[in-house]
């Protein structure tokens, strides 16, 4: 056990509950203990790992990508949806829709080998800054969820991430800032194939969307990648209501958790207007379903740890 368990959490009702429910669940001969094997936590990764403002890090990671396609074609510069992405144009983004930006932004990757992907990655991620934040994008992750994921794990339960952003992505920083190993990572996904390059044994990925993990197909691929329903869940918009509704509707004790972004002096404000992940059935009916509100105003003392 940590000897000062979440400090940068306030102390309040969120923090209580966590440290209520974890006392409950790993006490044996408590009438709510949990078998280790059972004690599974799912977290949704963007804006609840870490920031997603003023879009998904994964736009981002696809405009260079897409500026490169640029380079040795001009004309994408004014083809529609490329010409939104390279503009920023959040608006038409937002047209798209969720799954349609991510499919696109994924899609940019086409044709490159799963290790060329991810060395590719890392390499973002080692040098991309957030325009606003100063900040590289793989140090917006938040401190207090970190000490979460820490204190989850110091009591015995395995930590996943459950994520609409690109597995791929979200594996070549997972392990390095969440301590979360990348077969512990489901996220949406584009179909791949096997291929020998060079007589070398490859997976390369294709142009289309194979698994869009949000809203109902959380649940159905933490079934089908776990096997088993989590007991703690933790998400920040409409996106992840499935995911918190699965864990609370279990058999036995569990525990939902929905960051609501309410700080726009430390990090950003938004929630119904936020159009790629809206915030606003989850507000109107946390009580409703049974799911504990945390407020990042209220309830972290810090957002963000060191950076680089």
């Amino acid at each position: 056990m940590m000897s000062t368990p979440l400090p940068s959490w306030n102390e309040g009702a969120a923090k209580h509950a966590i440290l209520d429910f974890v006392g409950r669940v790993t006490q044996e001969g408590s009438k709510d203990f949990v078998p280790v094997a059972a004690r599974i936590a799912t977290f949704d990764n963007d804006g609840t790992l870490w920031c997603e403002q003023p879009m998904q890090v994964q736009f981002f990671f696809a405009l260079q990508r897409l500026a490169e396609l640029a380079k040795q074609d001009p004309s994408l510069k004014e083809r529609q949806p490329f010409k939104a992405i390279l503009d920023r144009d959040m608006k038409a983004i937002a047209a798209l829709g969720k799954e349609g930006a991510v499919a696109f932004g994924m899609a940019t990757h086409a044709g490159m080998t799963a290790d060329e992907f991810d060395t590719a990655a890392r390499a973002w991620f080692a040098k991309a800054r957030h325009p606003t934040l100063d900040r590289l994008f793989k140090d917006n992750v938040y401190q207090p969820q970190v000490e979460l994921l820490d204190y989850l794990r110091a009591n015995d339960f395995r930590t996943f991430i459950v994520s609409g952003g690109g597995i791929d992505l979200i594996r070549a920083f997972a392990e390095e800032k969440y301590g979360i190993a990348r077969d512990q990572v489901i996220g949406s996904s584009v179909k791949s194939r096997f291929e020998m390059r060079n007589e070398r044994a490859e997976i390369v990925k294709l142009a289309e969307l194979d698994s869009f993990d949000d809203r109902e197909v959380k649940p159905a691929n933490i079934y089908l990648h776990i096997g088993r329903r989590p007991i703690l869940a933790f998400g920040n918009s409409d996106g992840d209501l499935a995911m918190l509704r699965y864990a609370r509707t279990g058999p036995g004790p569990s525990l939902a958790l929905l960051l609501h972004h309410d700080d726009g002096e430390r990090e950003f404000a938004y929630d119904r207007e936020f159009r790629l992940s809206p915030l606003a059935e989850g507000l109107d009916k946390a009580d409703e379903y049974g799911i504990t509100v945390v407020s990042m105003r209220k309830d972290w003392a810090a957002i963000f740890g060191g950076k680089s």
